[in-house]
This record gives structure tokens, sequence and C-alpha cells, in this order.
């Protein structure tokens, strides 16, 4: 049977106020029927219940803002007494202004060896991890750079960590059930992280993601240990990224924002660490991860429209890109949960199933981004989310409406009606940007649904995150996790 944690605390509470001597001792005597009943209530439910997280922890890169900064990587790595970096890239941005600048600004510095690994895929896969790992540990950088995207910027995270543990194997620290999920107890090197999309916001967080093509889904490793000791974030390096790679980076941040605020509270996770290196990344949704959040979701629902319309806009881009770094410590202290948890399948199947290739993207492989992967289903996501938290949605839809909460079209949508109203608001905004309407409109059939749910019921780092399913005791949330892919197929 499947029970709300807050029913069973509430239980818990019951039982116990009934004997407290704090509030007499005749209690008991006055309600022993009610305490029984309690009692009977949580042997019926036959599930411990393990204690609930009371702290949350912040975490996130030091950043640097403006324009022209990768300049000024040289000098960083010079006063950090690097020996040798190891510089991570892929072959796109090799060729490009952000990798010029920082390639001179590390020859502009003297006694500075650096090596250039520029074979990172632009969505990695176990396969493109174990060659940069080798690659990095035949060399044993004392530092490290990344210049690209996420996915160039994981790559180097998880080079990083093998460097130091040279004889763990990938799956040692790839997050559990997929992996073992161990805890990182070393001190890693220094990594610098120039981010050349305003997406991922992977220069803020200890997480980075790969595609495990055997089982067809992503997946990652999420530690604090992994964050880079600094993120250059310079609006010149956004200049040459093509606008459908601005697009479905732009969406990574308005999901990032929209999970972080929604995900369950801090203190509805459980189970409470038993050590505090055990206290995950991804807690839930807590005072300091909202203000960043909030601030990510404003601006993106003010910017990424300017983007797409015009590319040359720079304010817009130096908007996008402070929202980003926002939603990366958003989303990196609180955690995403069910449109990232799909997502994974979403875009792992694509490669044996619909082979889907964006618009826009410079591959010759199947690829859906991963800021489309994870607007899929974005609709579906809130309405079903939307019961769990009224307010925080009524300001989600207050937001892409243009408004605020005291507005009267605002305040007179009766909560049971909010899912229905926050549906609508985003597919308008994915319209406005042209997303995809849905799987059946890159390809999945019908009869995918299914393989699409296994494919997410492995993702417990962030399903248990994701209200009406992470607090709800004895349930994978398989049922609600299909209903919300069918709700996802065509719209």
């Amino acid at each position: 049977m499947a029970a709300s944690r807050n029913t069973i605390l509430r239980l818990i509470n019951a039982s116990q106020h009934t004997s407290c001597p704090c509030h007499g001792a005749h209690a008991a005597a006055h309600h022993p029927h009610g305490q029984v009943q309690a009692i009977n209530q949580l042997r019926h439910f036959a599930t411990p219940v393990p204690e609930r997280e009371y702290a949350f922890e912040v975490a996130a890169s030091n950043l640097r803002f403006g324009d022209g900064v990768t300049r000024e990587v040289g000098m960083d790595l010079k006063n950090m007494k690097a020996k040798k970096v190891g510089v991570f890239t892929d072959a796109n941005v090799a060729k490009l202004r952000p990798m010029q600048s920082a390639i001179a600004a590390l020859e502009a510095e003297s006694d500075l060896p650096f090596e250039v690994y520029e074979n990172v895929s632009v969505e990695p896969t176990e396969a493109s991890w174990r060659d940069a790992i080798a690659w990095a540990r035949k060399h044993d950088f004392s530092h490290f750079l990344a210049v690209g995207g996420g996915s160039v910027i994981d790559t180097a995270k998880a080079a990083n960590l093998f460097t130091v543990y040279k004889d763990a194997d990938l799956m040692d620290f790839i997050n559990a059930p997929i992996g073992k999920g161990l805890p990182i107890k070393q001190t890693l090197r220094p990594l610098i992280a120039v981010p050349t999309t305003a997406g991922t916001g992977s220069e803020t967080t200890g997480t980075a993601i790969l595609d495990i093509t055997s089982r067809a889904f992503k997946t990652g490793i999420a530690n604090r240990a992994l964050k880079p000791v600094l993120g250059v974030v310079d609006v010149h390096n956004t200049e040459s990224c093509p606008t459908a790679v601005q697009i479905s980076a732009g969406l990574d941040v308005l999901f990032h924002s929209l999970e972080s605020y929604t995900a369950i509270p801090y203190t509805e996770r459980v189970p409470r660490p038993a050590n505090p290196i055990l206290r995950p990344a991804y807690q839930g949704s807590n005072p300091v991860a909202d203000i960043f959040s909030l601030w990510a979701l404003q601006t993106t629902v003010k910017n990424l429209p300017r983007v797409a319309k015009e590319h040359d806009d720079p304010e817009a881009r130096r908007q996008m890109l402070l929202a980003s770094s926002f939603a990366g410590i958003g989303f990196g202290n609180a955690g995403v949960h069910l449109c990232h948890g799909m997502s994974y399948p979403i875009s792992g199947l694509n490669k044996k199933g619909p082979q889907y290739k964006h618009p826009g993207y410079v591959t010759d492989l199947p690829i859906i981004p991963h800021g489309i992967s994870v607007a899929l289903t974005g609709p579906a996501v809130f309405e079903f989310t939307a019961p769990s938290a009224p307010d925080r949605h009524r300001q989600v839809l207050a937001i892409f409406n243009g408004t605020t909460v005291t507005d009267p079209s605002i305040l007179k949508i009766a909560d049971r009606d909010l899912g229905a109203h926050v549906y609508e608001a985003i597919a308008r905004f994915l319209d406005g940007l042209g997303v995809p309407r849905g799987l059946k409109a890159i390809g999945y059939k019908s009869g995918d649904i299914g393989m699409l749910a296994e494919g997410t019921l492995p993702q417990r780092r962030v399903l248990d995150l994701a209200p009406g399913i992470g607090d709800i005791v004895g349930s994978d949330g398989r049922e609600h996790i299909t209903k919300i892919l069918e709700r996802s197929f065509d719209y």
C-alpha cells in the first residue's frame, strides 16, 4: 500500500502526542482508541519510517561574469601554481573564438604547459568518457580547463575524478541504483569551466551526465566534489552559438529552474544521511535555491524568446548566461525531478528508435538535444505537480503570463484548476520557440510509452524529488510516469 510520508509522520506524531508527558499524564487514558488506531495504521503500512532530513547545504563554484573575461584564465591557472593543464573542448568549439581566446590566455603565461583534448562527444557516452579518462590519466594533469557546453564541462569533471581515482571503474561513482554511487572522499584537482552555451549551468554544479548506451538512457555522477573551482562566464562566448542550440540550452535553464522550485521540500527527503558526506547534492527545494531558481525562471521567460528572435541581441544573451548560472546554483542544491528523469530515456532510446535529428545541430548522428528532450514532457509534468504546492505553481503561472500572483486573473483560479492553466501556459511558451509538440512529433509511437517509462524508473536520484512520487512510500511512480508520458504524446 502506498502512503504519503506526511501521512505516516502525522500518525507517528498523533501516537506520540497521546502519551507525551509534556501534554499531561492523562492524555493516553483519554484517547486510548486513537492511539491504538494510529499504531495499527502504522503497522498496516508495514514500512519502517526513516528519519527525515533536517538540514540543507549550499555549494556552488566561484563565478566570474564579464565581457571578454576568458582572457584571464591563463593568469588564474598561473595563480593556482598549475604545473600542467588538461584543456577539454569539442571539435566544433575548437575552431571558434572561445577556444582561441583560452589558448591565447594560456600561451601568454610563461612556463604553463598544457595539452588539448578536443574529442569530447556532443552527447557523452560511456565510451567517450572512458577515452577522455584514459587520456587524462596518461598525462596526470595538476589542473583542468573546460571550454565548451555542458558535455565538455561534464567530461572534464569525469576526467578529473578518475585522474585522482586512478584504479576506480566508471560505475563506482555513477549514481545508484545504476552504478555504486560511492562517495568522493579525496580532493580533486582544480577545474576552471568556461561555458559556451547558456544552458546546463555545469560551471556551477557537481553534476556530470552521460548516456549509458547499453541501457538506452542517461544518468551521471552527482557530488559536490566535482564542481569547478571557478566558472568563467563570458558573453562573447555565446556569439558563435547557433540559434537552435541557444534555444535548446535555454530550455534547460527553464526546466532547471521550474523543477528545482517545485521539488519536494528538503525536509521531506528521506532518509536523513547517517554522515554529512552522504548528504546528496540534490536535496529538495530550500530557501536559498528558491531565490536563484525563481530569478532564473523570470529571466528566462523574458529573454529566451528574445534570443530566439534575434540571435545578435547581446543583452538577452547576457541575461540568459546569468540565468543559466543562477539556475545551476538553484538546481545544483535543490535538484530536478520528472522532466529530467523522463528526458534520459527519451534521448537515449532515440538512437535505436525514432532516430530524430533536431534541426540546427552540426552532427550526422540522431540527436534530441537535452533541452528539447526535457521540454517535451514539461506541460504534463507541471499539470501533475500543481496540486502538491498550489502557491508555487500559481507563482509559476503568473511568471509565464507576465503578471504577478496578486493579479485578479491569477487569484480567481481555483487550486483544482491550476494544473490545466499551467499546462496551457507552458505549452504556449514552447510553441513560441518552435519546440516539437510532444513525443509523436519526434517519431515515437504510442507503443513506445511503456519502454520510456521503464527507462525512467531507474532515475531515482531525480524521481525521489518529484512531488506525488518521491514523497510516496511504497510506490515507484510507474503509474503516474506512464500517464504523464501518455499526456505528452501529442498536444
